[in-house]
């Protein structure tokens, strides 16, 4: 992956304006939310993928909930990134690639917390989807 290829951004249209406000505003926070955009490869396509995404920080790991708003399916950015790890990342101004990789049940278990008590949603959302919504732990490497 590299910073320079085209992306195609979210489908969704609540997503697509999330990443177009990021972008016009070089990424200031909207109040309460720690947000950032993620990059991904389609995992049948090829092409870069980004969509936008609430975050929570575990010291310098950027950790990621793949709720899909309690859908019983996966998103396709967390399809994507278990297909290939090597993801970028914009976080405020900055834009810098990471590797992903799901949390352990053990890390899940420490993790779930923290994250509830970030954004207190997700615990609706654990609660409604009929399947263990995976956490993704996402460290810089460039």
């Amino acid at each position: 992956m590299t910073l320079t290829e085209s992306v195609v951004d979210s489908p969704n249209p609540w997503v697509a304006e999330h990443i177009r406000r990021f972008e016009e505003t070089a990424g200031q926070p909207r109040p309460g939310i720690s947000d950032l955009l993620l990059t991904t490869r389609g995992r049948r396509s090829g092409q870069l993928r980004r969509t936008a995404l609430a975050y929570v920080r575990d010291g310098d790991v950027y950790v990621l909930t793949a709720s899909n708003a309690g859908a019983d399916r996966h998103p396709s950015w967390y399809l994507n990134l278990t297909a290939d790890p090597v993801v970028t990342l914009q976080v405020g101004a900055e834009t810098f690639l990471a590797t992903a990789r799901p949390a352990s049940p053990a890390e899940a278990e420490r993790l779930w917390p923290v994250v509830v008590a970030e954004m207190p949603s997700y615990a609706a959302y654990r609660d409604a989807a009929h399947r263990e919504i995976p956490l993704i732990l996402v460290t810089r490497t460039g």
